[in-house]
């Protein structure tokens, strides 16, 4: 029986369309920009050249995640590493907030409760109609799903609470294994995450940063309790979070 693997890569996707126009992704299918291609080939470079190999490769649905992953492992020279997919490493979903710039946000809602939105950990933004043409419902990525599990909006709870189920009953049984997994997801998602191995507050979470584009290494006890974890080679990264 394989010992349980000591590490785990996060890795959140890089510069996207969207950030082009400072609007509020979410679930909506935005691809890399040349800029964001090019940040997940260095940091498979960067990954490489630290000795890190992987046995699989975890993301969400959205296509961005998927370029990324492509990107980093063809510089890795790994291509060949298969990538699973899953709606519940999505960014969080922001509602009403999708599309929208942070000026039209403070101007329709107001800052202080935009700020909240986004930055806090319980509230959610207002929700999306059940008939807006935005709903994840009526994308064709999530037909198999059950619509009722399917979010209208979200705050950084229901994002983690959608996202732990998949840590727990995949991503922790694989690393029992002995896998060596690389997880690319969104900045949101990754948050709720940290927070989750780490035992933060909700009021401590709010302060975690996951930067795009930096390869975050989670080190590991043999129970799979976190002992470290290290940006890797991020020149404006703390290391630590």
């Amino acid at each position: 029986m394989n010992a349980p693997a000591d590490w785990m890569v996060l890795f959140r996707h890089g510069h996207s369309e969207w950030n082009l126009t400072d609007r509020f992704t979410g679930w909506t299918d935005i691809p890399l920009t040349e800029v964001g291609l090019a940040e997940a080939a260095v940091a498979g470079r960067r990954l490489a050249q630290a000795g890190y190999a992987f046995d699989e490769v975890h993301g969400s649905v959205l296509q961005r995640t998927r370029q990324t992953v492509e990107a980093l492992l063809a510089a890795m020279g790994t291509p060949e590493v298969p990538l699973y997919t899953t709606w519940r490493l999505n960014e969080r979903h922001y509602g009403a907030l999708q599309g929208m710039n942070k000026h039209e946000i403070f101007r329709t809602w107001g800052e202080e409760a935009s700020r909240r939105w986004w930055r806090g950990y319980f509230e959610p933004p207002p929700p999306l109609d059940h008939d807006d043409p935005r709903h994840p419902r009526f994308d064709p990525l999530y037909a198999a799903l059950d619509p009722r599990d399917l979010p209208a909006s979200e705050s950084l709870r229901d994002c983690q609470r959608r996202t732990l189920p998949y840590w727990h009953e995949v991503l922790v049984p694989r690393l029992r294994a002995g896998r060596r997994l690389l997880v690319v997801s969104h900045g949101n998602t990754l948050r709720g995450l940290v927070m989750h191995l780490d035992g933060l507050s909700p009021e401590a979470m709010e302060r975690v940063e996951i930067p795009s584009g930096v390869p975050l290494v989670v080190r590991f006890a043999p129970d799979l309790r976190v002992v470290g974890r290290m940006w890797l080679d991020a020149p404006d990264a703390a290391q630590a979070v």
